[in-house]
C-alpha cells in the first residue's frame, strides 16, 4: 500500500511540499510555498554517477605473492555480496532499514513516523533508507572540493530533497541486492575500517563470508555511529554490544531472520573475540619487519609522485595510489634484500657507533629494476629514542639513527648524497675510450702531479708553486708507468687526473651524466656548469647516492644500455586489468665495445682477470672474485681522510653499490674502512654472493683488440 502511495505522492504536484513538511516541518512554517516546493522538487536532477569508493592499493615483492605494504586513506576493499555471509546481509537490513525490501528508495511510513515523533518532542529521528544513505555517500565521495563535500552531507531541506529524488532514480537503476552490496562496501565501521571486508578483518581477523550471527549483528550496528561504537576500545565495545543486544537482534527476530532462541544465545555469549588491530598502512609498516623494506617502499612512493602516467600532479597521483585499489608488483627481490640486510647486520650489529650507516642498493642491468635498498636503520617516524646528530651545526638535535624516514639511499629532502671517491674513475675510463684512447694507454704516474686545473688559493690540494691542482697518490709515492688496467686496479690518482686532463674533464662529466648521475647540491651544480676546469671530478668529490652508482655500473653490465631506475614491474587496477606505468625506459648511451673495454679494466680492482691478462696483480678489493664466485667487475672508492668508503661490484645480472659513512655528517672526521672485519667490502661481497645463489654464471663479452690494445 505504502509503496504505491509513495509512487503516487512523489509524482504529484504537491510532492515537494509534502515531503519537505514531513521531513523538515520547520520549512512549512518558514514560508516555503506549495508552488515553490513543487517547482524545486521537479527541477532537482536525478542523475547519479556511481563512482567506485576508495580502495586499498597493495604493493607486493617481485614474486607477486609477498605483501609489502598497503596504501589507503580509507581501509576498504570491495567484495561482491555473495562473499558476505547471509546473516551479515540480514543484520544490516535489520539495523539500518527494516522496510528495505518493501519501499522504492524512500520510506514514506518511516518519514511519517519520524515526523510524528519529532513533533511530539521525542528523540530526533531520521528516515533515511539504505538507498538514501548510499546516495549521500556516493555524492560525498564524488565531491571534488570542500564546499561540495559540505553540500553533500549538510542537514538542509535542499540536500534531503535531492537525496530523496536521486534515491528513487537509483532504485530504478540497481537491484536491491546491488544497492545492499554497495552500501556494505561503502559504509564506515570505525577504527579505520571502511566496508564490510575491512571491518571483518580489523575486528575479527576473518573474511565477511565467515562471520557468525553474534559478529554480524555487532558489525551491523556500527555504521550508525562508527566513532562511538569502536570495538577496539572497552567503552565503544560496551556501547556497540548494547545496540546489538537491544536493537539489532530484536529487529532480526521481528523480521523473521532469526529466532528468539538464537538471539538469546548470542546475548548470553557476550562479546565475541575482538582482534581490533588497525590494518597497517604506508611505508612505516612494511611487512615482514625483518625485511626492512621501508626505504624501498618510500622510494616507490617518491617515484610514484613523479610519474605523469598516474595523474596531472603530485596530489592526483598520490590520491590514486591511496584510493584506486591498485595491485602493484614491485621490483624488490626478496633474495637480494634479505642478502643485503643479513650481511649489513653481520657487520653493523657488532659496532657501538650506530650512527654509522652501511647502505646498499642493487639494480638489475638491462631493466633498471631496483632489486634492493638496505641500510642499518628502521624506517619509522618514532624518533624519540634516537641519538644526537653528529653534525656540529646541528648540535643538540636528534640524529637519523636508529629510526628515520629520510631517503638515505636514493636522495630527496635533506639527502644530497655522499662522496664516493675513486669509484668515479670508471667514468674517466669510459670517456677516454670514447675519445679513441685504448686501455693500453700509458702514463708515468708522478706524485704529486702538477695539473693545469685552477683551484682556490686556500685549497689543501694546491700546488706549492701556484693556485693549481696538485693531486697525490695514496702514500704520496710515484707508481711508475700505468695503463688503464693497472691504473684502475691500483686506483692511481696521478694516472687519472692527467688522463682526464688529456681528454677534457667536460667529456668525463658528460659521460657520468649520460650514465645517470645527477648533481644534488649547489656547489656540484656550479662546477658542472664549467666542467672543463673540474680537475678533482675523476677522484670522486661529488655527492652521489648508492642507487645512482649501482645503476651507472649496471649500465656497463648491460653493454652500455642505460635504464632509468624503476621500482615496479607490474601494475593492475582494481578489476585486474594491467595499466601503463611499469614499463622500463632504456636507451643505448655507451657503445657496446666501449662498455666491454671499461668492464675489462674494472675487473682488475676486484680480483677478477682481464681477458687480455693485463691486471698485473693489482686490486683494491682483490678477494672479491673468490668470495662471490661469479665473473665480476667493480671499483672501490675512498674519500679524503677516509670519511666514507664505497664499493660497487657487478655481475652480468645484478649490480650492488655499498656506501659506508655517517649520513648525518658526511664531512665527518671519522674514518670508514674497506676491508674485513667491519668494513664495506665484506658487506657488499657477501650480499652479492648470497643474492646470486642459484643463478647461472654469465661471462662478459670480450672487447675488441683495437679498443683494448690499439691494434
Amino acid at each position: 500500500m505504502f509503496v504505491n502511495l509513495i509512487a503516487l505522492v512523489l509524482c504529484s504536484a504537491l510532492a515537494g511540499v509534502i515531503v519537505a513538511a514531513l521531513v523538515f516541518p520547520v520549512v512549512a512554517m518558514g514560508g516555503l510555498t506549495a508552488r515553490s516546493a513543487t517547482d524545486a522538487f521537479e527541477e532537482l536532477p536525478t542523475d547519479i554517477n556511481v563512482l567506485p569508493s576508495p580502495q586499498v592499493s597493495y604493493a607486493y615483492a617481485s614474486d607477486g605473492k609477498t605483501l609489502l605494504a598497503r596504501f589507503y586513506d580509507e581501509n576498504r576493499q570491495d567484495v561482491p555480496i555473495t562473499a558476505v555471509a547471509p546473516v551479515m546481509r540480514q543484520a544490516v537490513v535489520a539495523a539500518e532499514d527494516a522496510r528495505f525490501y518493501q519501499h522504492n528508495g524512500v520510506d514514506l511510513k518511516g518519514i511519517a513516523r519520524a515526523f510524528v515523533n519529532n513533533q511530539r518532542g521525542g528523540d530526533t529521528q531520521g528516515a533515511s533508507t539504505l538507498t538514501m544513505q548510499l546516495v549521500r555517500q556516493i555524492f560525498s565521495y564524488s565531491a571534488k572540493t570542500p564546499k561540495e563535500v559540505i553540500a553533500a552531507t549538510e542537514d538542509t531541506p535542499e540536500r534531503k530533497l535531492a537525496e530523496i529524488k536521486r534515491a528513487l532514480a537509483l532504485e530504478k537503476t540497481l537491484t536491491k541486492e546491488q544497492i545492499l552490496e554497495r552500501y556494505m562496501n561503502i559504509a564506515a565501521f570505525g577504527n579505520g575500517a571502511y566496508g564490510v571486508y575491512a571491518a571483518s578483518l580489523v575486528y575479527f581477523g576473518k573474511a565477511p563470508a565467515d562471520l557468525t550471527l553474534g559478529e554480524a549483528a555487532l558489525l551491523a550496528g556500527l555504521p550508525k555511529a562508527p566513532g562511538s561504537y569502536n570495538l577496539a576500545n572497552p567503552k565503544g565495545l560496551t556501547a556497540a554490544l548494547a545496540r546489538r543486544d537491544n536493537y539489532v537482534l530484536p529487529q532480526m527476530v521481528e523480521l523473521g531472520y532469526i529466532t528468539q532462541a538464537q538471539a538469546d544465545e548470542v546475548v548470553a555469549a557476550g562479546a565475541p573475540k575482538i582482534v581490533g588491530q588497525r590494518t597497517p598502512e604506508g611505508c612505516t609498516e612494511v611487512q615482514p619487519p625483518q625485511l626492512n623494506g621501508g626505504f624501498f617502499c618510500d622510494y616507490l612512493k617518491r617515484w610514484w609522485e613523479q610519474q605523469a602516467a598516474f595523474g596531472a600532479d603530485t596530489y592526483e597521483r598520490l590520491n590514486k595510489l591511496h584510493s584506486a585499489g591498485y595491485r602493484i608488483v614491485t621490483t624488490l627481490d626478496l633474495q637480494a634484500q634479505n642478502a643485503a640486510m643479513a650481511n649489513i647486520r653481520k657487520v653493523m650489529d657488532k659496532k657501538k657507533d650506530q650512527h654509522q650507516a652501511m647502505m646498499l642498493a642493487a639494480v638489475e642491468p638491462n631493466t633498471g629494476r631496483v632489486r634492493s635498498l638496505a641500510v642499518n636503520r628502521v624506517f619509522s617516524n618514532d624518533q624519540r629514542g634516537n641519538g644526537l646528530n653528529t653534525n656540529p651545526d646541528k648540535r643538540g638535535m636528534k640524529g637519523n639513527y636508529p629510526n628515520t624516514t629520510v631517503p638515505l639511499l636514493s636522495a630527496g629532502g635533506e639527502v644530497q648524497g655522499y662522496q664516493v671517491g675513486s669509484a668515479m674513475k670508471i667514468f674517466t675510463v669510459v670517456a677516454a675510450l670514447e675519445q679513441g684512447l685504448p686501455l693500453s694507454t700509458e702514463i708515468d704516474t708522478v706524485s704529486p702531479y702538477h695539473s693545469k686545473y685552477p683551484v682556490d688559493r686556500n685549497s689543501p690540494a694546491k700546488c706549492p708553486e701556484g693556485p693549481y691542482y696538485c693531486p697525490e697518490n695514496s702514500g704520496g709515492k710515484p707508481m711508475g708507468k700505468r695503463d688503464m688496467w693497472t691504473g684502475l686496479g691500483s686506483s692511481v690518482n696521478t694516472y687519472f687526473v692527467p688522463l682526464q686532463e688529456r681528454i677534457g674533464a667536460e667529456h668525463v662529466v658528460e659521460v657520468a651524466q649520460r650514465m645517470g648521475l645527477q648533481f644534488h647540491n649547489d656547489e656540484d651544480r656550479k662546477l658542472a656548469a664549467r666542467p672543463h676546469q673540474w680537475g678533482a671530478f675523476t677522484l670522486g668529490v661529488t655527492d652521489q647516492t648508492p642507487l645512482e652508482m649501482a645503476n651507472a655500473f649496471a649500465t656497463l653490465a648491460a653493454d652500455g644500455k642505460y635504464c632509468k631506475p624503476i621500482p615496479v614491474q607490474e601494475i593492475k587496477d582494481d578489476k585486474g586489468k594491467p595499466i601503463p606505468g611499469a614499463e622500463t625506459d632504456c636507451k643505448q648511451v655507451i657503445r657496446p665495445d666501449v662498455a666491454r673495454a671499461a668492464i675489462d679494466a674494472a675487473r682488475c680492482p676486484v680480483g677478477d682477470s682481464s681477458q687480455f691478462g693485463k691486471c698485473g696483480g693489482t686490486g683494491t678489493a682483490p678477494d672479491s672474485r673468490g668470495i662471490i664466485g661469479y665473473p665480476i667487475f667493480g671499483k672501490t672508492g675512498t674519500t679524503d681522510d677516509e670519511r666514507s668508503a664505497t664499493l660497487v661490484i657487478s655481475t652480468r645480472q645484478l649490480t650492488f653499490a655499498g656506501f659506508y659513512t655517517d649520513p648525518d655528517w658526511p664531512r665527518t672526521h671519522e674514518r670508514f674502512k674497506h676491508p674485513a672485519p667491519g668494513g664495506v667490502n665484506p658487506v657488499v661481497q657477501g650480499a652479492l654472493r648470497d643474492a646470486m645463489k642459484g643463478k647461472p654464471a654469465q661471462g662478459f663479452p670480450r672487447p675488441s683488440n683495437r679498443i683494448a690494445l690499439g691494434t
